[in-house]
């Protein structure tokens, strides 16, 4: 969600994920360096570093007279601990609560003066904030960025209320939401020391006792120009957004970043089993495999299968999911697979599902175990390959069309840790998984002692929620 909490589900890079190799080296913040570009079709890609650290990336776009402008912090929910989870989340709300030059509900004002839109989002690796403008109007994103990256204030007043509000927030989207509590339990089941235990949102009773002293230190902390990735798309001259980040960002000093301890999940030793029992109106089966990810993996070609076996079995109505399990089998009324490619630690492969009318969560975990056993036993055929190959086509074309997305690619692929050139290797790397690889990822991964199973079991509706639920669905 915008201005909320927003767990960013693995977007798809030209049609399904992405991910990196590690950074190439940056033009440093020299006078006589020539920035480093890279031709993206008909579009380039220019990379500095100014002295303070921060890194500016732009991607010319001359189609139209916009621009976007999204700057990147390299914090989110997985730099967290218990005690002060969700504080990446309530300090992204404070972001928008002022500073000395820019009072509360000025940043906001200002943009929709200029004829522009802004908003941010927290996910599990990051924290983000964009602006959308005609061209002309980027120095007013910098000026507004620049000044709230070291001057936000954080008074005690509003920090009370917008608690309340993520509290609020919680409530409606996972705690009154069975799917989403039981997803939330189904990710702290799976991950004991992984920090995607926790949901970006916080814990409640973290939230509870969130203070404005545990804001100030993780603003004081992580919002720093050396933790920062700035990226420009749209009709802009590269050396121009330079000059004016320099102006803007430059003379901002760099703050201490921490060491990161590694936060290594122990080795699951036998398949993991919940139930989550609450009011709700149908069951919901989720099973997780624990997987690498492209940050991850020892061999960088196991987690493009992974993301090609997660296609075959839901990568549209054509996939094995959609044809077998819902329309051909109709034990199922939805089927799906995800697989985040992009994410700094290991991650899950899932599949869930919603049994049909009159089939049980039993006979549907049946189907979809024994679509991973045949996934071992046999090979992907060329006919599959070539369906998704083609998908992953048809979505790099489309991308073309977002500036936003393409600036969005960038400023995600580096801010966990990889290189937004990997964006540009995504259709080869996709094109260059065989049949025999998908099979050896899924021999590899999905297995039993590496299964997490999550089942929500529903109990009855009140008579006042059944009733509630009735005059939403009229109202509909």
């Amino acid at each position: 969600m915008l201005r909320q909490s927003l767990r960013l589900i693995p977007f798809l890079l030209p049609g399904l994920l992405l991910g990196g190799c590690a950074g190439q080296p940056a033009v440093q913040d020299a006078e006589a360096a020539a920035p480093q570009a890279l031709a993206s079709g008909d579009q380039k890609v220019h990379e500095f570093e100014l002295a303070n650290g921060m890194q500016l990336i732009v991607k010319e776009n001359h189609r139209a007279p916009v621009v976007v402008s999204q700057i990147w912090y390299r914090i989110g929910a997985s730099y967290e601990h218990i005690g002060i989870t969700g504080v990446s989340h309530v300090l992204e709300h404070m972001m928008f609560k002022g500073t000395d030059k820019h009072p509360t509900g000025e940043f906001s004002r200002i943009i929709a003066e200029h004829g522009g839109s802004e908003n941010a989002f927290t996910g599990r690796d990051y924290t983000s904030y964009f602006q959308q403008l005609e061209k002309s109007r980027l120095p007013i994103a910098f000026e507004l960025e620049a000044d709230r990256m070291r001057n936000l204030q954080l008074p005690a007043e509003e920090f009370a209320k917008e608690v309340q509000v993520v509290m609020e927030e919680r409530r409606m989207r996972t705690e009154d939401k069975p799917t989403a509590l039981t997803y939330e339990a189904f990710m702290a089941t799976a991950f004991k020391v992984n920090p995607y235990h926790n949901p970006v949102i916080g814990w409640m009773d973290d939230l509870r006792n969130l203070t404005v002293a545990d804001l100030e230190s993780w603003y004081r902390t992580w919002y720093s120009p050396n933790n920062a990735t700035l990226v420009v798309a749209g009709d802009v001259e590269p050396l121009e957004v330079l000059a004016l980040a320099r102006r803007h960002f430059g003379d901002i000093e760099p703050s201490r970043l921490p060491e990161e301890k590694p936060r290594k999940e122990p080795e699951q030793l036998g398949e993991q089993r919940i139930t989550v029992k609450v009011q709700a109106e149908l069951p919901l089966l989720l099973l997780g495999y624990k997987v690498p990810v492209l940050r991850t993996a020892e061999e960088p070609w196991k987690a493009y299968a992974l993301e090609v076996l997660a296609n075959v079995l839901d990568g549209g109505d054509s996939a094995r999911f959609s044809r077998e399990l819902v329309r051909g089998e109709q034990l199922a009324a939805s089927a799906g697979a995800g697989y985040d490619l992009l994410a700094r630690h290991d991650s899950l492969l899932t599949l869930q599902g919603i049994p049909a009318q009159g089939r049980s969560v039993d006979e549907l975990e049946g189907a979809l175990r024994q679509q991973i056993a045949r996934l071992h036993e046999e090979l992907v055929s060329e006919e599959e390959l070539a369906r998704i190959k083609a998908q992953v086509t048809a979505s790099k074309v489309y991308e073309l069309d977002s500036i936003f997305y393409q600036a969005m690619q960038i400023g995600m692929l580096e801010t966990v840790g990889l290189d937004w050139r990997e964006a540009e290797r995504y259709l080869e790397r996709i094109n260059a998984v065989t049949p025999e690889q998908v099979r050896q990822v899924a021999r590899e991964f999905l297995r039993d002692e590496r299964l997490t199973v999550a089942i929500l079991e529903p109990l009855p509706l009140n008579p006042q929620a059944a009733a509630d639920r009735e005059v939403s669905h009229v109202a509909r």
